[in-house]
């Protein structure tokens, strides 16, 4: 009778112990698989297109005002006045409320280059002015025409060789805006044109 009892006792006290082991490998394995799904979760919150474009410029104080520019004598709009931006050249730009901060005659160009450092090549890049290209003289360059880029509006901007591709002699405006989702204060921008303004209603 008593080696029954001994041996009941052993059998349970085995399953008790299997039992207490599986919960904790099934613990162990579900807590392990806990942070792969937070790791897929973050990798799948990847940034949108539009946001690592925002991410890549360099909105505020962008550009010192290169040497040269000349002051516009008769602006579409003042120094100092409120516009708002009709065409923006980055998410939350368009439809801002501006500060125009200064206004410049000159000639501005649309340019496309490859990023010295590397990446996509950026397709008519809006804008350039003639006073931030390397080989500048006193005509404006013409459509086509090969030149090096001195400005750093964007990451890998300076220093890369661009083709013109549009050339038109404009006043351009440095301005300073709050991006529309209430973000980012933008200080010094360069550049806009009269066209990408309009006046407040």
């Amino acid at each position: 009778m008593k080696k029954f009892i001994v041996l009941i006792t052993a059998l349970l006290s085995i399953t008790i112990a299997g039992c207490g082991a599986n919960n904790q490998n099934n613990q162990g394995s579900s807590d392990s698989s806990k942070p792969k799904e937070n790791q897929q979760e973050g990798q799948g919150q990847s940034p949108s297109k539009e946001h690592n474009e925002h991410e890549g410029m360099e909105h505020s104080g962008s550009s010192e005002i290169p040497e040269g520019m000349k002051e516009a004598q008769n602006p579409k709009y003042e120094v100092g006045s409120t516009v708002i931006v009709a065409e923006g050249h980055m998410p939350g730009m368009k439809g801002a409320e501006a500060t125009v901060v200064n206004a410049y005659d000159t000639t501005v160009y649309r340019v496309s280059y490859d990023p010295v450092s590397g990446g996509d090549r950026v397709e008519k890049h809006e804008w350039v002015v003639h006073e931030e290209l390397k080989e500048t003289d006193e005509k404006p360059f013409k459509p086509g025409s090969e030149v090096t880029i001195e400005a750093e509006h964007m990451e890998g901007m300076q220093g890369a060789s661009a083709v013109v591709d549009t050339a038109e002699q404009k006043t351009v405006y440095v301005i300073d805006f709050t991006l529309t989702d209430g973000s980012e204060k933008v200080m010094n921008h360069l550049w806009v044109t009269e066209e990408e303004l309009s006046p407040i209603e």
